[in-house]
Formats: structure tokens, sequence, C-alpha cells
């Protein structure tokens, strides 16, 4: 892993305790609600009345039934850990900013019903993550855009009202559309850092010169390989060796009168 990415991408304890925060909450507030018999759809988002836009801040924690709630977790959770993983900087703004502008939005656009559920905010995530990646140029960012969008990418299709796609439930489509246009703004506004890799090869730097490469000199001008040229034959001569000289010096002694009595 590079340097930047040692920076930047780093999981700590946050990327799964902030969605299981959420999703806790999530849960209680729904729990609470049924077990006690609770109606509080009446704090979703009503659009364009006073009272309708406390909404804003309660309706993503609101939900109808059990399939809706169970349908809003698996995602919330998922794409909340992605954010704050892969862009942790700004993922706290993304989340908090995401839930005011786009129930804002909701309130400003929406029909005249109640509005509840954590779609927006899926759509919001959704949006965010998949154009901040393409834009960043990324590999690592453009990878997870692309996944996201394979498993994601048919939501985009509840942007649009329809009633075949409703199949005949009350579906936000409003709250939809707010959360992708909010995500869309968010990856265009809010800065990230510059994701480059670590030089690790010549050809990466941005000096490099083919021409100059011994590698590129071994092809010619049609892209063709040429292999190097074969290495001078040298000639050897083999030299008589003659063995060392070896001077014997000899050294004469006279014979004196003691010697000869010594015999």
């Amino acid at each position: 892993m590079h340097n930047n990415e040692i920076n930047h991408f780093k999981f700590t304890p946050s990327v799964w305790i902030v969605p299981t925060f959420l999703l806790l909450l999530i849960w209680l507030v729904f729990f609470i609600e049924h077990k006690f018999n609770i109606n509080l759809v009446q704090h979703g988002i009503f659009p364009r009345t006073f009272s309708g836009l406390q909404g804003v801040l309660f309706s993503p924690f609101l939900h109808g039934d059990l399939s809706h709630i169970a349908n809003n977790s698996f995602p919330l959770f998922i794409l909340t850990a992605a954010l704050i993983y892969f862009y942790r900087d700004i993922s706290l703004k993304v989340l908090f900013y995401g839930i005011l502008f786009s129930g804002l939005i909701t309130w400003i656009i929406g029909r005249s019903s109640y509005h509840i559920g954590a779609s927006g905010l899926i759509y919001v995530l959704v949006s965010f993550i998949f154009f901040k990646g393409m834009m960043t140029q990324y590999f690592r960012l453009m990878a997870l855009s692309l996944t996201v969008v394979m498993i994601y990418g048919g939501m985009v299709w509840y942007v649009f009202p329809s009633e075949e796609l409703s199949l005949g439930k009350s579906i936000s489509w409003e709250g939809h559309l707010a959360g992708f246009v909010t995500g869309f703004a968010f990856a265009v506004l809010f800065k990230t850092p510059d994701y480059k890799e670590s030089i690790k090869y010549e050809w990466e730097k941005p000096d490099f010169n083919p021409m100059e490469d011994a590698f590129m000199k071994r092809f010619d001008e049609n892209g063709n390989f040429v292999n190097p040229p074969k290495p001078e034959e040298l000639e050897v001569i083999e030299e008589e060796v003659f063995p060392p000289k070896v001077n014997y010096i000899y050294v004469f002694k006279q014979t004196t009168d003691d010697n000869k009595k010594a015999e």
C-alpha cells in the first residue's frame, strides 16, 4: 500500500461504529413506535408546511413497516461504512448535510403527504460515491464507483414518478430525486485529497524520455524489437609458459688445521 493510501484509507473502529449506531437508532425508533403503538408518521416531511419542516431531521429515522426498514438497513450500513473508509475527512459532512439538504429539497418539491424513511440518505450516498470516484480518476475510488453502480444502479429508476415501479406502494420518488441531486452536488463541491500513486519506475516520472531509455532503444521505428548486437569475439593467443628460472649459488669453505684434527 502506498503512502497516500496509508494516510487516507484506514480501517478504524469508526468504519463500523458509525453505521452501526445509525442502524441501532433507526431500529430503536421503529421498535418503540410499534411496541407502544405510537404513530410517528406525522413527524415526517410534509412539503411546504411549517410543521412539516421537522421531518427534515426526523424522517430518516422513521419507517412505515418491517419491509421498509429492512430494505433500507443493509444498503445504509454498507454505503456509510464505504463512505467513512474512503472519504474519512468529509464523511460526517456528507451524512449530516445529506440528511439536511435532501430533506429540504423533498420539502420543496414533494407531494402533499408525509415522506419518511432513510432512502433519501441512501440516494445521497450512492450518488456521491459514484460521481466523486469518477471525478477523482483514482483507480481505487473508480473501482468503488463501478461496484456501487453494479449493486445499486437499478435504483436510478426510482427517482422518477412511475406507478409501475411503485407496484401499488407509496414510494417517495421526490425523496429519492432529492438525495440523488444532493449527492451529485456534494461530489462537485466537496474537495478530496489529490490521490496519486508513489512513483516506482523511471517511466512513471514526468520527465521520462523514452528515446534515452536503454530498453526503448531496442525497438525500431516500426515498433519491432531488435536483438542487441552480439559481443565482439576476442582472439585469445595462447602464450608458451616457461618454468621459473632457479639460480644456485655454491659457497666453498677453506679447510683449516683445526678441522683436520677434528676429523
